[in-house]
C-alpha cells in the first residue's frame, strides 16, 4: 500500500504537490497556498480540507469530495470539477474561469465574489447555492416533501 494515500488531516501549506493524487485521502488536510497545478486529484476525497489561496490550475478534480472544503480565492482556473462534491464548499472569492462544473454538486456551496467566466455548469446541482453577486438560489422542495 502506498504509505502517502492517506494524508488526511497533514499539514501541506505551501507544499508543491503534483502528479497522480487519484483517490487520495486528504480529509481536513491543511493545503492552504498550496501549489497542485495541474496534478491528478480524481475522485480523491478532500472533504473538509482547507485550499485557501491555493493553486488548482487545470488540477483534476472530477468526482472529488470537497464538500465543507475551504476554497476561498482559490485559482481553479480550467480545473475539472466535474460531477465533484461541492456541497457547503467556502468558493468566496475563487477563480474558477473556464473550470469544468458539469454534474457537479454545488449545493449551498458560497460563491460569493466567484469568477465564473467561461465556467461550464451544465446539470450542476445548486439549491441554496450563494452566487458571485450574493443572490442565494431557492432551495426546490423534494416530491416527497408533500
Amino acid at each position: 500500500m502506498d504509505p502517502y494515500s492517506d494524508l488526511s488531516r497533514a499539514d501541506l501549506t505551501g507544499m508543491r504537490l503534483k502528479g497522480n493524487l487519484q483517490r487520495r485521502n486528504l480529509l481536513g488536510a491543511n493545503l492552504t497556498n498550496a501549489d497542485l497545478s495541474k496534478a491528478d486529484l480524481t475522485d480523491a476525497n478532500l472533504r473538509d480540507a482547507n485550499l485557501t489561496g491555493a493553486i488548482l490550475y487545470r488540477t483534476k478534480l472530477s468526482k472529488a469530495d470537497l464538500s465543507g472544503a475551504n476554497l476561498s480565492r482559490a485559482n481553479l482556473t480550467g480545473a475539472d470539477l466535474s460531477k465533484a462534491n461541492l456541497r457547503h464548499a467556502n468558493l468566496t472569492g475563487a477563480d474558477l474561469t473556464n473550470a469544468d462544473l458539469t454534474g457537479a454538486d454545488l449545493s449551498y456551496a458560497d460563491l460569493t465574489g466567484a469568477d465564473l467566466t467561461n465556467a461550464i455548469l451544465i446539470h450542476a446541482e445548486d439549491d441554496g447555492t450563494i452566487m458571485p453577486d450574493g443572490t442565494k438560489i431557492p432551495v426546490t422542495p423534494d416530491i416527497d416533501d408533500y
